[in-house]
């Protein structure tokens, strides 16, 4: 099987990325192995990439394969594998990357309960970046469990997490004020938000003159910490998707988001394929890379400004 990955020695930059042929592994007991098409490029793979999660890297070779989610069509299901699901079909998944077991690869073995079909109509390409994203955005709503008719913030609303937000809290019912740069305003509001301000350090102010309570959350996909908490009315809440490690203020409760919490959720996973069915959510591609590119598609990650997720192709769609 073909990889891109990083060794230790090389820990660093795009170009620490590189080719590497491993060999091929099968299911076993409750397991399924997917041939992969595609897998999506996210910030957290810089991380691999760089050396920062070295540690979460201890007791396995390298390389070191990033990566957290793909789409591919299974091409081999173990003993003792009661799926709902079959050889050939077509399906996505999210990864827990460690050692050479991450998305960067031609094939990968996971449980089926990480595992649901694509969205009909939609190519691997387009389905890879739901995964990972769409259940972080799920999850994030979930701990915030705002009910219906209630109030929540986004920031980083024109990136791929904060679009997934924005538009999962209008499915379940929330009033959304999201933040954007002038020339993603179009773009923010067809998500469904309720009101676009500015983006920036002082978007707490901008939300406040829309919520002059506060809301009664907000999710920061942002990852602008404390500067958002005054946007939030005494006793809300703020989705971090990063680890803050912060002060708080005015009983606002500060949830982590964890996407692993998330890693065995199959109908959750499920449903966002029902919810792109539906034309509820919807799944950009800011670029495409096939694999010995991996390193540029980071560097343009890097560089900011993408609107959507990039993608490095395996192989291409089946017939």
């Amino acid at each position: 099987m073909r990889v891109v990955g990083v060794t230790p020695d090389a820990y660093g930059g795009p170009e620490a990325l590189r080719l590497f042929e491993l060999p091929d592994r099968h299911a076993g007991p409750g397991k399924i192995r997917i041939a992969v098409h595609a897998a999506a490029v996210n910030p957290t793979d810089t991380v691999v990439r760089s050396g920062l999660a070295h540690e979460r890297q201890q007791g396995v070779d390298p390389p070191y394969v990033p990566g957290m989610d793909v789409a591919g069509v299974i091409d081999e299901i173990g003993p003792d594998t009661g799926t709902g699901l079959a050889v050939g079909e077509s399906v996505m998944a999210i990864v827990m990357p460690r050692g050479s077991h991450g998305g960067y690869g031609d094939s990968i073995v996971v449980a089926p309960t990480s595992v649901a079909r694509t969205p009909a109509g939609r190519t691997l390409v387009e389905a890879a970046t739901l995964p990972m994203n769409g259940l972080t955005a799920r999850r994030a709503l979930d701990l915030l469990a705002v009910p219906p008719g209630g109030t929540v913030a986004v920031t980083g609303a024109a990136g791929t997490l904060g679009g997934y937000v924005v538009q999962l809290a209008k499915v379940d019912g929330l009033r959304v004020i999201a933040d954007a740069a002038e020339s993603d305003e179009d773009l923010v509001a067809s998500f469904g938000a309720d009101a676009v301000v500015r983006r920036g350090d002082d978007v707490a102010r901008r939300i406040r003159e829309v919520a002059p309570g506060g809301v009664d959350a907000l999710v920061d996909a942002a990852l602008l910490g404390a500067l958002v908490l005054p946007a939030v009315r005494d006793g809300g809440a703020l989705a971090a998707v990063r680890p803050s490690g912060g002060e708080t203020e005015r009983g606002i409760t500060v949830h982590q988001v964890w996407v692993r919490d998330y890693r065995h959720e199959q109908a959750k996973l499920d449903r966002l394929r029902q919810l792109v069915e539906e034309g509820r959510l919807t799944l950009r591609v800011a670029g495409v890379f096939p694999p010995d590119q991996a390193g540029e598609a980071h560097a343009r990650l890097e560089r900011g400004g993408t609107r959507g997720r990039l993608v490095i192709r395996f192989r291409a769609d089946p017939a």
